[in-house]
């Protein structure tokens, strides 16, 4: 049986990332293994040259990351113990180019997250993040469907 050293879990801290948290946390607890978690942050559009009153592009940046780690933080709080041997990753870039990069990065055995997360026009517009991490990625991928 393959044996799991590291177990990546992809969030956006949505519904279907909560499910998918689960499948993770117990492969962890069957396996022994480590769990990472990533959060990406995407980069936010380039406004320049457009009138936004205000707003500091770095500042803006900024209050994002922090936000995003708030939340992380959170999430860590509320779902893990001290006892798990865990690891957080906030990190900001294209979401499945950084989720293949830090699977990397952390010699992960498998990636856990779930099928759904953005929806509507942002689906359409930016195409599924775990769509793409499914074609391109090297290691195996658990994806957990919508609990809805």
């Amino acid at each position: 049986m393959k044996e799991f050293k590291t177990i990546l879990f992809a969030t956006d801290f949505s519904d279907c990332s909560e499910k998918a948290f689960e499948y993770a946390y117990a492969l962890c607890k069957v396996s022994g293994a480590r769990l990472e978690l990533i959060h990406t942050i995407d980069e936010p559009v380039d406004l320049r040259g457009f009138y936004v009153p205000h707003v500091s592009f770095d500042v803006l940046f900024k209050e994002i990351e922090q936000s995003a780690k708030k939340m992380m933080d959170e999430f860590c709080a509320e779902k893990l113990s001290e006892k798990d041997n865990f690891g957080t990753l906030v990190v900001p870039g294209v979401s499945h180019e950084e989720i293949l990069k830090q699977a990397t990065n952390v010699k992960a055995d498998v990636i856990v997250m779930g099928t759904q997360g953005r929806s509507g026009l942002d689906h359409v517009l930016f195409g599924s993040t775990t769509e793409k991490v499914l074609r391109k990625s090297k290691i195996p991928v658990l994806s957990v469907p919508n609990p809805k």
